[in-house]
């Protein structure tokens, strides 16, 4: 009869110290590996949604790009039976219409790139030289302080 001394099972007495951190060691390494598996399993589900995310986000893009052709032809035709131009001239239209807009595109583009390049964090950068500025002045103020210590003045604040 185990009763309520709080002790836990009977038994759990008779263990030496040394099994009891034993048991302790052993059960901790096991929920480690345990929760190690747990992490490889949640990763793996998670992965093969992306992947299945990816091919079905690929075959969008495929049909995307087929629709706008499909709507480039449909608008050359659209301007032949408007204008009553002959064929060739509605889809010249439109070759020139996606030149321009190529060409727009490229030019803001190159301009981006030219504010972006180099790739570098200016703003950072200036910041890490404001700050061991700082922490040279400080430096140089603890040396003064220092020697004038070392000379027997006193130190008094501003």
């Amino acid at each position: 009869m185990s009763g309520g001394s709080g002790l836990g099972p009977n038994g759990s007495a008779d263990k030496t110290l040394g099994e009891i951190v034993g048991e302790v060691s052993e059960k901790a390494s096991l929920l480690v590996r345990e929760e190690i598996e747990l992490a490889k399993a949640e990763i793996t589900g998670k992965f093969s949604k992306l992947t299945k995310g990816a091919a079905v986000a690929g075959a969008a893009g495929v049909f995307l790009i087929f629709g706008i052709t499909m709507f480039f032809h449909t608008l050359a035709w659209l301007l032949d039976d408007l204008f009553n131009w002959d064929p060739w001239t509605g889809f010249a239209v439109v070759t020139v219409l996606l030149f321009l807009l190529a060409g727009l595109a490229a030019f803001v583009a190159v301009r981006l790139f030219k504010k972006g390049a180099p790739p570098t964090p200016d703003l950072a950068i200036e910041e890490a030289k404001r700050t061991r500025e700082q922490f040279e002045a400080q430096k140089i103020q603890r040396d003064q302080v220092h020697r004038g210590l070392e000379r027997g003045e006193e130190l008094t604040r501003p």
